[in-house]
């Protein structure tokens, strides 16, 4: 999924347009909220997110059980 410029967000517009956002991020899009002009935090679906950390924890037992195999050499 490609981050458009509509799905960068000012934290203040944010703040006051959280429920919208929130039901946007529901049907799937990703919001990029800002502050001071710098990506601040991310808004994404709690699904995703668990689908994100459930990755996370894959690649980390991918490595565990391959870098043995190769002698610890990257």
């Amino acid at each position: 999924m490609s981050i458009s410029a509509s799905d960068v967000i000012p934290f203040s517009q944010a703040r006051a347009n959280l429920s919208e956002l929130a039901d946007q991020v529901k049907a799937g899009a990703e919001k990029i909220i800002t502050k001071n002009g710098e990506s601040y935090v991310a808004l994404i679906d709690s699904d995703r997110l668990d689908y994100y950390h459930r990755l996370e924890r894959e690649h980390i037992h991918l490595l565990l059980i391959t870098k043995p195999a190769r002698g610890w050499t990257m």
